[in-house]
């Protein structure tokens, strides 16, 4: 494993790895394409098993990088690798020289799901984070999927996100019947149902606008120019199911026991959370960045820029969600004086936070009921 030490000239938060699994015609790679195509400015860094999987059009005039990386322009970066290269290629795409904001893996071929969980979550490189694993269902060979491959049901329980593919090509009972089962197999893991792999980027990762291309043509402008209106119907276009997006904020420090809480019981529909929180907990006076991905969740520490105000700012994001009866639940989170709390009001959070290896807690949390070990804390049932 790797032990590169941080760089401490480089203050940027650690990059989150994205897996997106499932088995051989699921529409992952069709997902990973639409991702691509939809990104924004976000620079994207791909890990995948060929490069013939990614639309080889953009990559043909982007040009190489070298030891089996290419550019795909506008800051993107793709490798194809085997499982005992990925280490090495997560450490040279998180090289801040790359700016990468988010690595994206395409597990199929490069070891099981919760193998990868867990050597994400073990990971020493201080320059990434593990951001939950995506698992993609093909609704249209669901039974025959499951037949030929009866791991399945195991691949289903690591997720943090299940996206149920290809729904065009099933009728509405069909549907309605596959998301029963998959209800059953991996409950309280959110669901999304697509067509073309078409979901919004922004369930998975932040989409920066997009203000230059960085000296060549973007990755989006490289395919659009490719298909030139011809061809057989576009499947990339923009994700046609609608998210709602609530946005919550308080100038009042929230309760980090009611906070755990709420998240614990939040609905299958809310696919994504992200934003920062403040908690004013003696010894805890930092904003506390959160993340979560389906079940996935993550907390950071981060120092408050001088002269910024202490608030609470979250995004929540959804589908069949009822943002009021959100809003609600969080003004309940309010907490009028946090610094009467002691150590172990913040135990539920600090469960979420990820610390490096070997570090000790510092009393933070007593030793019978110690941080989740990396493994445990990637598990969904323990969000």
């Amino acid at each position: 494993m790797n032990s590169r030490q941080p760089d401490r000239s480089d203050t940027r938060p650690p990059i989150p790895v994205v897996v997106l699994a499932g088995f051989l015609g699921s529409g992952k790679t069709t997902l990973l394409n639409h991702l691509l195509t939809h990104r924004g400015g976000t620079r994207i860094g791909v890990v995948v098993n060929d490069f013939g999987s990614i639309e080889i059009d953009a990559m043909s005039v982007a040009g190489q990088v070298g030891d089996s990386m290419v550019s795909l322009g506008g800051g993107c970066l793709c490798c194809a690798v085997d499982g005992s290269e990925l280490d090495a290629y997560l450490e040279k795409l998180s090289d801040p020289v790359h700016r990468i904001d988010v690595i994206v893996i395409e597990a199929s071929g490069l070891a099981e799901p919760q193998e990868m969980i867990r050597m994400l979550a073990a990971s020493e490189n201080p320059a990434i984070r593990y951001g939950g694993l995506v698992e993609v269902v093909d609704a249209a060979e669901f039974d025959a999927t499951r037949a030929r491959h009866p791991e399945t049901d195991r691949h289903l329980a690591c997720a943090d996100l299940v996206v149920l593919n290809k729904t065009d090509r099933v009728d509405g009972a069909e549907r309605a019947r596959i998301e029963a089962e998959l209800a059953a197999l991996c409950p309280g893991i959110p669901l999304v149902a697509a067509d073309h792999g078409r979901i919004d980027p922004e369930l998975l990762f932040d989409r920066r606008p997009w203000t230059e291309t960085r000296g060549q043509l973007s990755f989006e402008d490289l395919i659009a120019e490719a298909r030139d209106g011809s061809g057989p119907a576009d499947h990339t276009g923009h994700a046609h199911t609608q998210y709602e997006s609530t946005e919550f904020a308080s100038d009042q420090a929230l309760s980090p026991r009611r906070l755990i809480d709420f998240l614990d019981r939040r609905p299958a529909g809310l696919y994504r959370i992200k934003g920062f929180v403040y908690f004013g907990v003696p010894g805890h006076e930092e904003r506390y960045e959160v993340h979560a991905v389906g079940r996935f969740l993550r907390f950071a520490p981060r120092p408050w820029g001088r002269g910024e105000p202490r608030l609470t700012r979250l995004v929540l994001i959804g589908s069949g969600t009822d943002g009021a009866a959100l809003l609600r639940e969080l003004d309940a989170c309010r907490e009028p004086a946090p610094q009467n709390a002691g150590p172990e009001a913040m135990w539920g959070i600090l469960r979420y936070v990820a610390r490096p290896a070997g570090t000790d807690p510092e009393g933070d949390v007593p030793a019978e009921d110690p941080p989740a070990a990396p493994e445990d804390s990637a598990a969904p049932a323990e969000v």
